[in-house]
């Protein structure tokens, strides 16, 4: 038996570590290369098999990772965030919550056949969309504008409202009387909003003491924080059921909103955890589904799931968004992300047990009309999503725009070579004569420092795909690096090297960024270079003007820095990655100035 325990969570690992790799490798949505590895190790291999490796467990170990998935949520919301979407995030977790609840529960009743009890309570577990779908879209697509804060809000506050539901309606059918359920549904709500919202402000409170206070070593301060998270997420359930989602993202947007105590380890931490949690948790809930329970839906499951995404998520979301400030575009992508995860999931199998219990043989159809909703979604959502945002252009495909910190004049004179050639140049810069000389010559610029809390919030990244950090402080841009890799990756996060080989050995290689350009082109050497005359020039090479005619014509001195292919990719040139520049490419180098005669396109 502990051998078999032992594959099934050696499977389980290698399963969702692949997964993740592979969808990274090909630019596809992570969700739908874990549930096709869940498919493939669960009915297809059966190598791994969720309830004899769990058991009883399954549930509960589900339960806690969404809680904790949902606090990693919480504290990634600001609510500076709120300031052009706020109204927007309430309505659709207010409105739009009863709209999708009650068009999926005529739809269910109607297209399913379910009894009017039944719909009910599966149109409220269907108002969820969940972070454990949701982020990692977002993380995929990277929309400009205000719908990507907006759809994270929505998914994260929606959940516990949603399970919130689901219990209400559970209760009422439990029991009888109009007069005891209406005081059953007004004492549930109270419990959960005062007991729930209570503890998630107690815990958060605590741990913000603890931590101003100095009360726990560094090395634990993770620790504790999961402590918290889960004795809130259970006190909360013991209360009221299924109060503690509620609980614990209120839990994580006090913390994030609180200015009293630094937790951004906390939150890279939550980050990492959620990463794993989420591939272990969809490749186990693929893992459990067999081909005969999606069939037995039968064809009116598809209709079901199709009436859900073209009429039930745009009329919610339009209903909610009509008196807003949404461009047509942007309220069109908010109709089109509405897959579900793994509340829904474990909240149908939760209550389809209970009912059958009672007495409700029909109650077992909820968990196969569940399951087939969520892989429906998901690969809906998760294949044409990036496609429908970068037609409607709210996102863009492969970003190649540069972020560059630093405004100074060089960094300019690079910025306006990239422009010229169709890239998207930011330069961020707390000096403002260096932004405002920025803003005259035409580029895009913000005012501030790169590493302040705010930044990422007020930073508009739609179409950026890389950082370059340009100051001439070593350690700030090694600081840049490590706040911006969270979003670009260390691949894209590049940084100018130090001056001198004993100053570069005082940075640690796991701390800094690939060195830009060349390992002696430090901002020093760069400085030196403008000041004396270099210039940054966009080659066009051809069959009759090849990189070697380049490097004859500007000698030994010319250092590449970009090579733009003629799809219009943007590759920057790092110490460790010699240029190999081909016919038909561009090449944006630092050259002296070209001698008399040189080709126009060299000009």
């Amino acid at each position: 038996m502990s051998e078999q325990v032992l594959q099934g969570i050696t499977v389980l690992a290698v399963a969702g570590a692949s997964a993740l790799w592979l969808a990274w490798r090909l630019h596809l949505p992570s969700i739908l290369l874990l549930l096709l590895s869940g498919f493939l190790v669960g009915p297809v291999l059966r190598l791994l098999e969720p309830d004899r490796l769990l058991g009883d467990a399954l549930f509960p170990l589900a339960s806690v990772s969404v809680a904790l998935i949902l606090y990693e949520g919480g504290l990634t919301l600001k609510f500076r965030e709120l300031r052009d979407g706020g109204r927007l995030v309430w309505a659709l977790v207010s409105i739009g919550a009863a709209v999708t609840w009650g068009l999926s529960a005529l739809a269910a009743h109607w297209i399913l056949g379910l009894p009017a009890q039944l719909a009910v309570l599966l149109g409220a577990i269907l108002v969820v969309t969940g972070p454990t779908v949701i982020l990692p879209l977002l993380q995929h697509i990277r929309p400009t504008g205000p719908t990507g804060s907006i759809l994270k809000w929505e998914g994260i506050v929606i959940d516990p409202i949603g399970a919130l539901l689901a219990v209400l309606v559970y209760e009422v059918i439990a029991i009888s009387g109009v007069r005891d359920a209406t005081m059953l549904v007004a004492v549930a709500v109270a419990k959960t909003v005062i007991a729930g919202g209570g503890l998630g402000v107690l815990g958060a409170g605590l741990l913000t003491l603890m931590l101003r206070r100095y009360w726990i070593p560094d090395f634990l301060q993770n620790a504790v924080s999961l402590m918290l998270v889960v004795a809130a997420f259970v006190t909360s359930n013991q209360i009221q059921h299924e109060s503690g989602l509620f609980s614990v993202t209120v839990m994580g947007i006090a913390l994030a909103n609180q200015k009293f105590a630094d937790i951004q380890h906390i939150v890279e931490f939550k980050e990492n955890l959620r990463i794993l949690l989420i591939s272990a948790l969809f490749i186990l809930l693929a893992a459990r589904i067999s081909p005969r329970d999606l069939t037995s839906v039968g064809w009116r499951g598809a209709v079901f799931v199709l009436v859900l995404i073209v009429i039930v998520r745009p009329a919610g979301v339009f209903a909610s968004t009509w008196m807003g400030k949404l461009k047509r575009s942007e309220r069109l992508f908010l109709a089109w992300m509405a897959p579900r995860g793994i509340v829904a999931a474990a909240v149908a199998s939760v209550f389809a047990f209970r009912l059958e219990d009672a007495g409700y043989p029909e109650a077992g159809r909820l968990v196969p009309i569940t399951f087939l909703v969520i892989i429906s979604t998901v690969a809906a959502y998760g294949l044409t999503a990036p496609l429908v945002a970068h037609r409607l252009g709210v996102a863009e495909p492969r970003p190649q725009g540069v972020l560059m910190v630093g405004a100074h004049s060089w960094a300019r004179a690079i910025a306006e070579v990239l422009r010229e050639k169709g890239i998207r140049v930011l330069l961020v810069d707390s000096n403002r004569a260096n932004t405002a000389a920025t803003r005259m010559a035409g580029l895009a610029t913000y005012t501030g420092s790169a590493l302040a809390d705010y930044a990422l919030d007020e930073i508009d990244l739609g179409g950026m795909g890389r950082l370059m950090a340009l100051t001439p402080n070593d350690w700030v841009n090694v600081l840049a690096v490590q706040r911006f890799s969270r979003i670009f990756g260390r691949s894209e996060c590049y940084q100018l090297p130090p001056a001198g080989e004993e100053q570069e050995k005082s940075i640690h290689c796991s701390l800094h960024g690939r060195w830009l350009f060349a390992s002696h082109l430090s901002f020093a050497e760069l400085q030196r270079r403008f000041a004396a005359g270099a210039v940054v020039k966009a080659t066009a090479l051809s069959e009759s003007f090849p990189y070697e005619a380049f490097q004859e014509l500007y000698g030994a001195t010319a250092v590449p820095l970009f090579i733009l292919t003629k799809s219009g990719s943007l590759h920057v040139l790092s110490a460790e990655r010699r240029p190999e520049p081909e016919p038909g490419q561009t090449l944006i180098a630092l050259v002296d100035e070209p001698p008399s005669g040189a080709p126009d396109a060299a000009r």
